[in-house]
């Protein structure tokens, strides 16, 4: 478990910084090229190589760390339950939209993101949608699960978390899209320019769509068993939603696009963190009508701790996957 966690943090640690390095390279050192000629040979060199493929590193690393952090918190069969939907019901709706326009709207994907599927996709774009809809899934999830101040069924509060899930990986793009359409570089093109700062108002849809039906799936694989999580173990996650979010913000910016920013701030980040404040502090327990159940640390494997602590609370243990 320590060495997965090392890898977890190694990844996102990873992440980041590529990201950054990927807006001084956009930013600044493009912009000035008379930077790279300075440089001698082996910089150059390292510069071409960084433009060309951090793109396809950082959008790597962030998919490694949520996928090593849904694995060490929920377990294999939570994370593939997630993984697999949400790739490939995010490839076929990028392919879609590539070659016919629906979902999305009628575009083309650039260099810079890697190989191609079918000569269409980047292959690291169905990895994008996964990690950030993990992310925007589990803040969602967890944080109305653990209110207590709303008094709603089940299956509302389960179709309220992928509507926020799905609104939250949706204002991402609010922000990414013009960012990464429009730049002096640009990873994607619309053939046919729409009205909110070249995109069409089809595309965030589409974006709404394939989240909501991903994450559905993804629900009823993980079961009605609630997510137990506490707002130190949902770092991740809102550290991996705040990061990609301000990248593309800082892009946007940049290039004089803020209403999408706005737009952005309080449809997603504004929501994300209030819903990580939901969350609770630590593992406690809480009331169940008239039964009392522990929050186990975990909703992995149960450990020997948990199990003592259950015992002293005179409760036993829930089980992944218990109703």
């Amino acid at each position: 478990m320590k060495q997965l966690l090392t890898a977890e943090r190694f990844s996102l640690i990873g992440h980041v910084v590529a990201m950054a390095f990927g807006l001084a390279g956009l930013l600044l050192v493009l912009p000035h090229p008379e930077f790279v000629l300075m440089l001698p040979p082996a910089g150059q060199t390292l510069f071409q190589w960084s433009m060309a493929g951090g793109g396809v590193v950082y959008i790597l690393l962030g998919a490694i760390a949520v996928a090593i952090y849904t694995y060490r918190t929920l377990g294999w069969q939570r994370w593939l339950a997630f993984m697999v939907p949400s790739v490939c019901i995010s490839l076929s709706s990028e392919l879609s939209g590539t070659s016919t326009g629906f979902p999305f709207g009628n575009y083309d994907y650039l260099s810079g993101l890697g190989y191609k599927i079918a000569g269409l996709v980047p292959f690291t774009i169905p990895l994008s949608w996964f990690y950030l809809g993990c992310a925007s899934y589990l803040l969602a999830r967890v944080g109305l699960e653990a209110s207590q101040q709303t008094k709603l069924p089940g299956w509302v509060r389960g179709s309220l978390a992928i509507a926020l899930g799905a609104l939250l990986l949706t204002s991402w793009d609010f922000v990414l899209d013009p960012a990464m359409s429009q730049t002096a570089v640009p990873f994607w093109e619309w053939k046919q320019p729409g009205a909110f700062f070249g995109m069409p108002y089809q595309n965030f849809a589409g974006w709404w769509g394939t989240g909501a039906v991903f994450m559905s799936v993804a629900a009823l694989l993980w079961g009605k068993a609630p997510i137990q999580l506490t707002r130190q173990q949902l770092q991740l996650p809102l550290a991996i939603y705040l990061s990609n979010f301000a990248f593309a913000m800082i892009m946007s910016l940049a290039a004089g696009i803020w209403i999408p920013v706005l737009l952005g701030l309080a449809l997603g980040v504004a929501p994300a963190l209030i819903l990580w404040r939901m969350a609770p502090a630590t593992s406690i327990a809480y009331q169940n009508g008239n039964t009392t159940e522990a929050v186990l640390p975990f909703v992995g494997e149960v450990s020997e701790p948990a199990i003592s602590l259950a015992s002293e609370l005179s409760v036993a243990p829930m089980e992944l996957g218990s109703k």
